[in-house]
């Protein structure tokens, strides 16, 4: 199965966001090259907010370019083979936790649709959760500026809503 058949089955199957999601779905069926940054219409991209429940706290990166606290993420590669490994590639590689991060079950916590500079027009983010193992040390990566936990409390006042809202949907996917 290729990443794009990938996505579109991971899209079908996420129950939430229905007009996004379609939006989603229409690109990928518009376009096969889609989930790759090349595609100048716009390209799905991967992220994961890291979590420590236990601590209750979040792992954001202050994002090199946009100068912005963020979840990790970003764009799919050729080996990639499905959305989740994309997350958890970009989720262990920013934030520098080797091992053990693991994605919380069910899927996508949420998407968000963001535009981006040309030449490309939007980014397509498919937004996951990933656990923090225990005593996880992170470590900053060249493509950030800084790299934090922040309470669960202090995120609205250094993120924007797109950080706020995956929290958010994070927490009530832990029932918490």
């Amino acid at each position: 199965m290729s990443l794009h058949e990938d996505a579109v089955l991971v899209l079908k199957g996420y129950g939430g966001q229905p007009e996004l999601r379609d939006v989603y779905l229409e690109h990928l069926a518009a376009h096969p090259d889609g989930v790759y940054k090349p595609c100048t219409a716009g390209h799905v991209t991967g992220s994961a907010l890291v979590i420590d429940p236990a601590r209750g706290r979040v792992l954001l990166t202050l994002h090199k370019k946009l100068g912005m606290w963020l979840q990790m993420g970003g764009h799919c590669e050729p080996g990639d083979d499905t959305l989740e490994a994309v997350a958890l590639r970009e989720a262990s590689e920013e934030s520098g936790i080797a091992s053990g991060l693991s994605l919380l079950p069910g899927g996508p916590v949420r998407l968000d649709r963001h535009a981006i500079p040309a030449p490309c027009h939007w980014h397509l983010d498919v937004q996951y959760a990933a656990l923090a193992p225990a005593g996880a040390e992170a470590e900053i990566s060249e493509e950030s500026l800084d790299l934090r936990w922040f309470p669960y409390e202090e995120v609205a006042a250094v993120a924007d809503t797109s950080v706020v809202r995956l929290l958010e949907a994070t927490l009530a996917r832990l029932g918490g």
